[in-house]
């Protein structure tokens, strides 16, 4: 704020003073200098600026054409008027950096995220030391009131942890020990000692607030084709400018009279209002996106957001829970403990469906006893246990290692059971459809987008059964990673496609879409590095809400522009023909810009 402030009191200083010139308008010389003060004090940082860019080869933007306006008033006495111009583009731009700033603001207090001292645990000492010097393995205590400072696994101690500032859920979450935790919750009730699997620069909130900051790095197709129209319409100006005086005057008219006109013109044809609005407009549709619980990493993927037409889905961890639960084990031979051996087999897995297996089981496994010899992704696994080879997998899995099995017919997922050559029998694995899953599909098509999709690995007829009741006519089922890819990379030759997965198995898929949306990707790095937008919150009807923001922010910035150019080019064509007046200019450059920007507030408050 200390920019914002240093510019409030040049704006003020050079408006007491030229507010005093109207005190010495009978003493010339004061008359003259206190305006000539004014426009120094309001002027000096534009002029520094031009200069700059007159060293980096950039000879034509819009402070080179407010310098030659207000010089060129200068010259033919017009000094309130050059006050007055340089006046009211340092008025707009501060109330765009004001706007700037408080959208800033309003980012940085909902990622306020970290503590910069963490309470570690030496042997039997507490030590208070700066976060930073914490390392992976470090165990620290959290006490109630305090942010939790690292990412980590509880160790001891039970608890209520406010998860707003991640997740958005205002419902404080109960924790026990053996539960990951992410910095950036807040510690409610209890004491917590937990041990770290972060460092201060990898953690959950140092990745969400550098996301944050570096979220408009990239310029949108709209702001580059800002840059390059101000190239190319700054020195036409200029050249039209010095035509509009030399002329004329050749022809024996007043060389003051058209020179007049002639900066006139230069002050309409400034660019304020395209400069300062456009990145305003984005830069308020991330601060508007981030309140929401949407991070959005530029402007960039914002716009490219306002422009899809397709959607597609994975299915496990997107439109389900992703919590799987074994219902059902059928072994053909009972004294085979099915279940345990797929306990052991699965063990080491770290996927979802493995996971499940072995939190079923429920009892403690000696992993020394297992020995994992084959996994395929999306198929299955191969392992030793009790000197026996176990294959455990889907139907292709078995097939392909010349297993003859008895498909199952079921709603779930199958796990078959066998050895080399006897088949054991089957674990049926189900998933729930996340609650909003289906009201926020409704709401995606309510808005214009019904080309949606669901891929998935899973049979054919558990991804039919789920698309049919949460409304996608369109899925593909049995499909490994590679597969995804490829189906998502076809789809792109035609259509802006939106992606949507857990973040951590569809970064492949992610990158090859237009866009990538990762579903409650908090602690994962895989989901902020792959994706271009992380919903913090595990909910589905935030997708359609990020739409809408990015549509709504692109009609007010296309707005603003159309404005923009529409007013300037009535005003330019009365300079050109010698009916606009300096103050009309200043007036309708000024006012356009000022419009603009309370315009792109619109994109804060608007109801979507």
């Amino acid at each position: 704020m200390k920019k914002i402030n240093s510019d409030f009191l040049k704006i003020v200083s050079s408006l007491l003073l030229f507010v005093l010139s109207f005190f010495f308008q009978k003493s010339p010389v004061l008359y003259f200098l206190t305006l000539l003060f004014s426009y120094l004090i309001v002027s000096f940082e534009i002029y520094l600026h031009a200069i700059h860019n007159l060293k980096e080869k950039e000879f034509f933007d819009e402070n080179i054409l407010m310098i030659l306006a207000t010089i060129g008033a200068f010259c033919i006495g017009e000094y309130k008027e050059a006050v007055v111009v340089m006046l009211l583009f340092q008025i707009g731009e501060y109330l765009s950096d004001m706007a700037v700033h408080h959208t800033k603001d309003s980012i940085t207090e909902l990622m306020d995220l970290r503590s910069d001292t963490i309470h570690l645990l030496t042997k039997d000492t507490l030590e208070t030391v700066p976060t930073k010097k914490a390392k992976i393995g470090d165990l620290f205590e959290v006490r109630p009131g305090e942010i939790i400072p690292l990412d980590g696994i509880v160790i001891k101690g039970e608890s209520t942890l406010d998860t707003s500032s991640l997740t958005g859920e205002s419902i404080p979450r109960n924790i026990h020990t053996k539960e990951m935790v992410f910095s950036g919750m807040v510690n409610l009730t209890s004491v917590l000692t937990i041990q770290a699997t972060s460092t201060y620069e990898t953690s959950t909130a140092s990745k969400i607030i550098d996301l944050m900051e570096h979220s408009n790095d990239k310029k949108t197709n709209t702001e580059k084709f800002i840059t390059k129209f101000s190239k190319v319409y700054t020195p036409v100006i200029v050249i039209l400018a010095v035509l509009i005086t030399v002329i004329p005057t050749l022809f024996g008219s007043s060389f003051s009279h058209h020179f007049y006109h002639a900066l006139v013109f230069l002050v309409m044809s400034c660019p304020c209002a395209l400069v300062i609005s456009v990145p305003l407009g984005f830069f308020q549709g991330i601060g508007r996106c981030s309140r929401e619980g949407i991070l959005v990493k530029g402007s960039n993927e914002l716009d490219h957001l306002s422009t899809i037409d397709s959607i597609v889905f994975d299915k496990t961890g997107t439109i389900t829970e992703g919590n799987f639960q074994v219902t059902e084990v059928n072994s053909f031979h009972p004294k085979n403990n099915l279940l345990k051996i797929a306990a052991y087999c699965e063990s080491f897995s770290n996927h979802p469906i493995a996971k499940s297996i072995v939190d079923f089981y429920g009892k403690k496994i000696e992993k020394k006893e297992v020995t994992v010899l084959q996994e395929e992704s999306g198929k299955g696994i191969k392992a030793k246990y009790q000197n026996q080879i176990y294959y455990l997998g889907n139907e292709r899995f078995l097939t392909e290692n010349k297993i003859v099995i008895h498909p199952v017919n079921k709603i779930g997922t199958i796990i078959y059971i066998a050895t080399k050559k006897e088949y054991l029998g089957y674990l049926v694995i189900s998933d729930q459809i996340k609650e909003n899953a289906k009201s926020a599909i409704t709401q995606l098509k309510r808005i214009g987008i019904s080309n949606l999709m669901i891929l998935s690995g899973d049979h054919e007829e558990i991804v039919q059964d789920i698309s049919k009741k949460v409304g996608i006519d369109h899925y593909f089922a049995s499909l490994l990673p590679q597969d995804k890819v490829n189906k998502v990379k076809e789809l792109t030759k035609n259509h802006q496609v939106l992606f949507v997965g857990d973040g951590m198995n569809d970064a492949p898929t992610m990158k090859v879409a237009t866009l990538g949306v990762a579903m409650g990707g908090i602690g994962s790095d895989v989901t902020i590095e792959a994706s271009d937008i992380v919903l913090m919150k595990d909910d589905l009807s935030m997708i359609p809400k990020a739409i809408q923001i990015s549509r709504f922010t692109r009609m007010i910035v296309t707005y603003n522009i159309g404005f923009a150019l529409v007013t300037k080019g009535i005003v330019l064509l009365l300079a050109l023909l010698g009916y606009s007046s300096i103050w009309m200019a200043i007036l309708a450059d000024v006012g356009v810009t000022l419009l603009s920007i309370v315009h792109t507030f619109m994109i804060r408050i608007k109801n979507l």
